[in-house]
């Protein structure tokens, strides 16, 4: 039975067999490359990390990792989830307040930008080139060593 024909016995339009939401975003090459060597950069430098943290748990805002021991979260831009950042304005505004509300919580945001080119937003969190990222980590790493143990007082008047 054709459309038309099953219409006017039935006064119903035929099932849509075509989904009618999108399917999800795939993760891009370049992402799951980024996200693979910055892994493999914090277990080398022994630096404790949590994968897909979420700081606030009445939000579904998840960062990509969480640095522990300096209260750090990076984001590696292009995400799966992200689907780049077309679309609606509303959308982008909702995406740039988890980063307010991490800074007002105490967290410092990382985003690590695995494009070729980007542009340098001034406002948001600090951005540093995915190539970069193995070395600011080793600088990171440094800091911890070189810096004085804040348990014990300079000035010790005893």
């Amino acid at each position: 039975m054709d459309e038309k024909e099953y219409f006017w016995k039935t006064k119903k339009c035929p099932l849509k067999t075509k989904p009618r939401t999108k399917p999800l975003p795939k993760a891009k090459e370049k992402y799951l490359e980024a996200e693979e060597d910055f892994e493999q950069s914090l277990i080398v430098l022994e630096i404790r990390y949590e994968k897909k943290f979420q700081f606030k748990s009445t939000k579904h805002w998840r960062f990509d990792f969480h640095l522990i021991e300096h209260r750090i979260l990076v984001e590696i831009s292009g995400g799966p989830w992200s689907g780049g950042r077309g679309g609606k304005l509303k959308n982008k505004a909702w995406s740039l307040d988890r980063y307010d509300d991490a800074e007002a919580m105490g967290f410092t945001v990382v985003r690590l930008e695995s494009a070729e080119r980007y542009r340098i937003q001034e406002s948001g969190p600090l951005q540093i080139d995915f190539y970069r990222a193995s070395q600011w980590l080793k600088n990171l790493k440094r800091h911890i060593f070189n810096g004085a143990d804040q348990t014990i007082p300079t000035d010790r008047t005893d």
